[in-house]
């Protein structure tokens, strides 16, 4: 497995990693002992670069990568883990964020009693907290950074200004963004940040939860405590014709001899050498997919053409529920290009 730095932070992962959420919650997870198997043998394949949250199954997720590093031994791998996502009580579903210095503290504690280890090497604030004003928030994770208990730290969804005010109080050595062909809006404005600080991107949901490999054939076949039940793309019409995308994309897989999500992966790859996607799974043979597809070469011209087949805004319906959405940063749309022509 090939390494690539994140930005200029100095910190060196597999080419791609892998995003353990779906191991513990949100998509109807699998066993634990099933998802144990994934997991190692994920890293048996040379994925190193391993990314957890404290919401995802309540601390559950980072339970299993505790038992799975426990097991493995801890040399080699890189731990990526997140805090600032709180759940409701009541619904046990995340409902809002906290980015209160005391609380990112004490949850950075929790999370490395789960894991079974002393360091973190990346520890994301997982959603900025309109509430509290970024540097003091930047200033704990500074402090983790000080008493050795994280290596170096992360923001997740966060605008160019926070991304900027936050580099000022502790270098960022990743942005965690969704980014895939059918999310494409980073490239805006937020990319560019990034790169102007030398920043690296983490890029989750590089299949587009599925959407781009086309899992579903329609809305009614997502089961119950599947949460893509309530994303607008995956609902009734908007399904149907997202399904349209995912074929351009198996046609070109095709003619190319790999899969679609071979194609995708290989696509945001091609974007940048400070570019790292975390495709997750529970499917051993979905692991086997991705870590093959590495060695399967994609002319230029192909994704050229696949970037112009798939332009920024092409996917029908948000990518998330309204109320989420306001807990992520969703640039200004661009300016329509001008043709030239005389008025």
């Amino acid at each position: 497995m090939q390494k690539r730095h994140l930005g200029r932070s100095g910190v060196s992962v597999s080419s791609i990693g892998f995003g353990l959420m779906g191991l513990s919650d949100f998509y109807g997870p699998p066993s634990k002992e099933e998802a144990m198997k994934s997991l190692l043998h994920a890293i048996s394949r040379g994925i190193t670069f391993l990314d957890t949250a404290d919401v995802y199954g309540d601390g559950d997720n980072e339970r299993l990568l505790g038992e799975a590093v426990k097991s493995h031994g801890r040399e080699g791998l890189t731990i990526a883990t997140k805090c600032g996502i709180v759940r409701d009580k009541a619904t046990n579903r995340p409902t809002g964020v906290n980015g209160r210095p005391e609380y990112i503290l004490e949850a950075c504690q929790k999370s490395l009693d789960r894991l079974g280890i002393q360091t973190i090497d990346l520890y994301y604030l997982h959603r900025v907290d309109p509430s509290v004003p970024i540097a003091e928030s930047m200033g704990a994770m500074a402090e983790l950074v000080q008493k050795g208990m994280v290596r170096h730290v992360g923001l997740s969804e966060a605008n160019p200004s926070d991304i900027r005010k936050a580099h000022k109080v502790q270098p960022i050595a990743a942005l965690q963004n969704e980014y895939s062909l059918v999310t494409r809006e980073i490239e805006i404005d937020v990319l560019g940040t990034c790169r102007e600080l030398g920043i690296g991107l983490v890029a989750y949901s590089p299949l587009g939860r599925g959407l781009i490999t086309g899992s579903f054939a329609s809305a009614s076949e997502i089961k119950d405590g599947d949460v893509r039940k309530s994303h607008p793309r995956f609902q009734s019409e908007n399904l149907l014709k997202n399904k349209e995308l995912a074929e351009k994309v198996r046609e070109m897989a095709t003619r190319n001899h790999m899969t679609p999500a071979q194609l995708a992966l290989s696509w945001i790859l091609a974007q940048g050498p400070d570019i790292v996607p975390i495709p997750g799974s529970s499917r051993i043979s979905h692991i086997d997919e991705f870590v093959d597809g590495l060695a399967i070469p994609v002319p230029f011209q192909e994704l050229v053409r696949l970037t112009d087949l798939f332009p920024l805004g092409i996917a029908k319906g948000l990518r998330y529920p309204e109320e989420a959405l306001k807990r992520v940063y969703m640039p200004p749309a661009p300016e329509p290009k001008s043709t030239g022509a005389a008025h």
